[in-house]
């Protein structure tokens, strides 16, 4: 199997992601100076993302994860939204910013806002690779936007469809045939959970 061959189109080139990312590593840097902000990598699809952005930044700072699931086994998003992974350390006090790779509907970055918030940080930030403005239901507030894309189905740098993908060093559209359901994108990949 080859990858390439499922590719229908490259939406952001690797050389444009690398170089926004050291935009906003720098952007960090910056804001945060003088502090130690803790960088909250949201499982998996952020892994590589928040790899490349704790290189660009400048300052000193720290590194946790997150996992949540808002699918389960279902093809349609529950609403309800659990923690599989929670956070190794103590947010009390701390400037965080959750790195996400992709905010779509908004409802899942919504319900880890509040969830952080109540955890009484200094400060609680959002820094996303990609923001899919069309489909927002929820407002979040974006501090650091890396892209903002159509409303394509998106898989590479971390992002998948059905467990692969996230290796491609590019963001990209698959091929239509590839979800086999005729182009309903949609549809398809409200049931995989990987993300």
């Amino acid at each position: 199997m080859n990858l390439i061959d499922d590719i229908d189109e490259i939406l952001i080139p690797e050389d444009v992601l690398k170089a926004r990312i050291r935009e906003l590593g720098e952007r960090i840097s910056g804001d945060y100076a003088g502090k130690e902000p803790l960088l909250v990598g949201i499982l998996t699809g952020a892994v590589i993302f928040v790899s490349d952005l704790l290189r660009s930044i400048t300052i000193p700072v720290q590194l946790d994860f997150m996992a949540i699931s808002s699918y389960g086994n279902s093809t349609e998003s529950s609403g309800i939204v659990r923690i599989l992974k929670d956070l190794n350390q103590s947010i009390v006090g701390r400037h965080v910013i959750i790195v996400d790779d992709i905010i779509d509907t908004g409802y899942t970055m919504d319900y880890l806002l509040e969830t952080l918030k109540a955890r009484y940080p200094a400060s609680l930030a959002v820094c996303a690779l990609l923001d899919k403005a069309s489909r927002r239901r929820r407002h979040v507030p974006i501090h650091y936007r890396g892209f903002e894309i159509p409303d394509k189905f998106v898989v590479g740098y971390g992002l998948d469809y059905s467990g692969i993908y996230r290796n491609l060093p590019f963001i990209c559209v698959l091929k239509p045939e590839v979800y086999g359901l005729g182009g309903n994108l949609h549809e398809t990949y409200r049931g995989i959970p990987t993300r």
